[in-house]
């Protein structure tokens, strides 16, 4: 049975999108487990697996049953757009032992037997300190497998955000949702999602976030239950190009395609970066810089964020594509 999510009028004006590195740590984790979410992830797998191996998971995956519940205090709903792991991980820190403990215990009840494991008594009869070792350990996770490549990570979710805010302008909530998977459905103010487990929630002027993530392919997760905001998180565009590294020859062959100055700046953009620092990084002028960029964004090779005063410019997942010699 799907999962459906009705949407009342104020739901419309209060839809948003989201981009979250503990979510993404949550799923790498998840990923780590099972093989079925790895086809796109082989090259990293290659990369990071020895450094995964030396992590000890098993607490987290304690509490990822397959099928059954999560606790949602260990990953919430974001609580920005673009808010940092700190920040995030802070707000888990500040969780309440006594809704957390409930939500661990239901979490637990899905596994045959694991009520009774040692480690679970430990955290029920001692949640605050559950609390403290869960947020230790997921921000041991991050800084080993998530942090190294965040940039990478990061810059592929928010063009998925870009790209995906431009369609909501165009054809609206109802022809948005179905175009990001195939697995939701928009009928007369209800979106269907089709997954493992069953929800049905009014929205209640709450409205809706909604999140790419990486690791999460190819499944979908939709809402939260209360009181946590609704939220519906689905891979990302561009997830097949994202860990190619750079093909032999492709420097010049892109050098020949954009030309050498445009060609050497979407290289530079391995991370994001202003035009002032690439114009040091790559010792040519400012405005010759600033020039090339504006073609590369009007190209859909980058996007372009403010930072503060600042505007920092990142690879698209064609411009990552590219840049890597993928065909």
């Amino acid at each position: 049975m799907p999962s459906r999510l009705h949407f009342g009028q104020d739901d419309f004006l209060r839809c948003r999108f989201a981009v979250s590195p503990l979510w993404e740590t949550q799923e790498v984790v998840r990923m780590l487990k099972r093989p079925e979410r790895q086809g796109y992830h082989a090259h990293w797998l290659r990369r990071m697996g020895r450094i995964a191996a030396g992590l000890d998971l098993t607490d987290l995956w304690l509490l990822m049953p397959q099928p059954g519940y999560c606790p949602d205090w260990l990953c919430p709903p974001p609580i920005g757009p673009a808010a940092t792991f700190e920040e995030e991980i802070a707000a888990v820190r500040a969780s309440d032992p006594a809704a957390a403990r409930a939500e661990t215990e239901r979490s637990l009840a899905d596994t045959p037997g694991a009520l009774g494991l040692p480690r679970a008594r430990d955290w029920l009869g001692n949640p605050a300190a559950m609390v403290e070792h869960l947020c230790d350990l997921m921000e041991e996770v991050y800084r080993a497998l998530v942090a190294p490549d965040w940039p990478r990570l990061r810059a592929l979710l928010e063009a998925d955000v870009a790209f995906h805010s431009r369609r909501l302008a165009e054809v609206g909530l109802g022809g948005l949702l179905p175009e990001i998977s195939r697995r939701f459905g928009w009928h007369a103010g209800t979106l269907t999602v089709e997954h493992r487990g069953r929800h049905e929630r009014r929205l209640g002027g709450q409205g809706l976030v909604l999140m790419p993530s990486v690791f999460i392919w190819p499944d979908v997760v939709s809402t939260f239950e209360p009181p946590w905001q609704p939220t519906l998180v689905y891979p990302a565009r561009g997830i097949g190009a994202l860990w190619t590294e750079p093909a032999e020859g492709a420097g010049e062959v892109l050098g020949q395609l954009l030309g050498r100055g445009r060609a050497s700046v979407l290289a530079a953009l391995g991370e994001p970066a202003t035009t002032t620092a690439l114009a040091h990084r790559l010792g040519l002028a400012p405005s010759s810089v600033s020039a090339h960029l504006t073609l590369l964004h009007r190209a859909g090779l980058l996007t372009a964020r403010r930072h503060g005063h600042q505007v920092l410019y990142e690879r698209t997942p064609l411009g990552i594509a590219l840049s890597s010699g993928e065909s």
